[in-house]
């Protein structure tokens, strides 16, 4: 059976293949509509990018390739609006998953709690303090939309899961700008032990729907999960935006970020990283606590 090192290196190979046949097609569009394929082609290399960068962990599951980048409609475009919302909304509570994803916990927790899982404000809206090493990041959640991750995310607040961690990994190229959190190993392959399935903006597509593999903006100021691109490999892994990006909406947002968090992110983009564009902040940024307001 191959490594987990080796399916990782062998999902790069076939991206980059894969990347290489839009390049071709995109250089043969590029003698009808020179501008924009040009413009097409910049959004595609950051999305590729991004699908490799935000493979958050290690996985038993032989697919570790993203979805995304398997789909050959992925062709260079301006990326899309984000879905405005859930097409049909959520009862007053659910109920969530969380099986056990085979991995070894990073730190140790106990798995949320699975029922009677509120998707209506004040209680699935929670405001959450995030304290760093380079300043305070407030955060608003929304279970509104994703209970299950917001859900999860309190779970493991409440547990100092996230307390005394580093931001592992920042990217600052044009169409990818996010610091990435939530790993207690600082590796960028840890997790919480169980893992659970993508939500808004997911859910707000059919599954067969192309538009779900086309990349989409996630604005300025967004809270969004981490995840291998496998099914139900969300964990503890998140990532805040500080410049909107485009990636596939194949990625659960959950909240928003302050005026105050943004400061503090802009202030750790501004120190670059190792590599340079995208790798370990040069700024180190711990996080000291992270508790409900």
């Amino acid at each position: 059976m191959p490594s987990n090192e080796q399916r990782r290196e062998a999902a790069k190979r076939k991206l980059e293949r894969q990347l290489e046949r839009r390049a071709e097609r995109a250089r043969k569009r590029k003698q009808m509509t020179i501008a924009g394929t040009a413009l097409g082609v910049v959004v595609v290399v950051g999305v590729v990018g991004g699908l490799i960068w935000f493979s958050n962990r290690s996985d038993d599951d032989a697919n570790t390739t993203n979805t995304a980048a398997d789909d050959s409609s992925l062709t260079p475009q301006t990326a899309g609006a984000m879905p405005a919302g859930l097409s049909t909304p959520l009862a007053d509570t659910v109920s969530c998953s969380y099986p056990a994803d085979g991995a070894t916990a990073s730190k140790a927790n106990n798995p949320p709690r699975t029922d009677g899982i509120p998707t209506t404000a004040p209680d699935a809206t929670p405001s959450i303090s995030v304290e760093t090493s380079q300043g305070n990041i407030g955060l608003t959640l929304d279970g509104t939309k994703s209970p299950c991750t917001v859900n999860s995310f309190v779970s493991l607040a409440q547990q100092d899961y996230f307390n005394d961690t580093t931001c592992h990994r920042m990217t600052t190229s044009p169409s990818l700008q996010v610091l990435q959190c939530g790993d207690p190993s600082g590796t960028g392959t840890g997790g919480p032990g169980y893992g659970f399935d993508n939500e808004f903006p997911t859910t707000a597509y059919a599954t067969t729907d192309p538009a779900a593999q086309e990349p989409v903006t996630y604005t300025r100021g967004t809270v969004a999960m981490a995840n291998t691109g496998a099914p139900g490999s969300n964990g503890s892994q998140f990532f805040l935006v500080y410049g909107d990006s485009q990636l596939p909406p194949q990625y659960t947002v959950f909240g928003t970020i302050d005026e105050t968090g943004l400061a503090t992110l802009d202030k750790v983009a501004a120190g670059g990283s190792t590599p340079e564009g995208d790798g370990k902040p040069n700024l180190t940024t711990d996080i000291k606590t992270v508790r409900l307001d």
